[in-house]
């Protein structure tokens, strides 16, 4: 039961590589040709366009490979019309179709056609049950006001989820602060941390300075990330790691809350010892995950 690896960017495929790895499992790795990613070792290795995903799964059928996980993140890559291939122009009315949906809306066509070649998909916490966190608070004190800023933020995941843009928020109080948007998490943080506020989004006076969350007497602003309703969390749970504590960090929030079972945490001891050298804190909520397959 062979298994192939589409690995985009970031620190998720490589973990999953070490994993696998190190039970005796050596994955085929799959990469965008536009955007490589981080793996790194001898390995099989397949480079594909998305004008050829039609023959790369047919060389994957023809290597005995049964089960493949998709990881990291991927932007959509530009396609061009005279590479598409023989094996994957039938593809391309439904991928079409299914771009006009967003990204959830092609990746869940991207699923379907490669579960109908046989091949089964699986989630990189399938793989690496490690990188799913246990219930509770994993470091600091949880400050008063979290709690019931909460319904905020699941309030403005939802109205994100039903037009496919993000998949986390920061909040203060009752506010949405910030957004995610294409650029992901980290990008929203950075902007946070340098006054660079969306006023569509901020109620607030935008000269506030966000540090002083650490302040007792201020309403803590912090990270809520979570699934989108109905994603498909296979091939695309969200995940934070020391990155995103670091950058949580500078935009001086107090903390970050995730769902329990819905976001991956990539190096958690070092994303703990992060937050906890910050003074902010990690709570892995139970409740909070409104992703599935469905």
């Amino acid at each position: 039961m062979g298994l192939a690896l589409i690995a985009g960017q970031g620190g998720v495929p490589p973990h999953l590589v070490r994993v696998l790895l190190a039970r005796g499992e050596v994955p085929v790795l799959c990469e965008v040709e536009q955007f490589p990613s981080q793996v790194t070792g001898d390995m099989p290795r397949l480079g594909f366009r998305l004008e050829t995903f039609g023959s790369l799964l047919a060389e994957l059928r023809a290597r005995g490979v049964t089960r493949l996980c998709m990881a990291g993140a991927m932007r959509r890559p530009e396609v061009d019309p005279s590479r598409i291939d023989a094996a994957t122009a039938p593809l391309v009315p439904r991928l079409t179709a299914a771009m006009a949906k967003g990204d959830d809306g092609t990746l869940r066509e991207i699923v379907a056609i490669i579960e109908e070649a046989g091949i089964a998909v699986v989630g990189a916490a399938d793989i690496a049950p490690d990188l799913l966190p246990e219930l509770g608070l994993l470091t600091g004190t949880l400050p008063e006001g979290v709690a019931i800023a909460l319904p905020a933020a699941e309030a403005a995941l939802a109205e994100m989820g039903r037009s496919d843009t993000g998949q986390a928020v920061v909040v203060r109080g009752g506010t949405v602060v910030a957004r995610e948007d294409a650029r992901g998490t980290d990008a929203m943080l950075a902007d946070l941390a340098l006054g660079a506020f969306n006023p569509l989004d901020l109620a607030l006076d935008a000269a506030v300075d966000w540090r002083r969350a650490a302040d007792a007497q201020a309403t803590p602003a912090f990270l809520y990330k979570a699934p989108k309703p109905r994603q498909e969390m296979r091939v695309d749970m969200p995940v934070i790691g020391p990155d995103t504590a670091a950058r949580a960090a500078q935009a001086g929030l107090a903390g970050i809350v995730i769902a329990a079972g819905g976001v991956m945490v990539l190096d958690r001891a070092r994303v703990i010892e992060v937050l906890a050298g910050a003074g902010l804190f990690l709570w892995v909520r139970d409740g909070g995950s409104s992703g599935g397959q469905g």
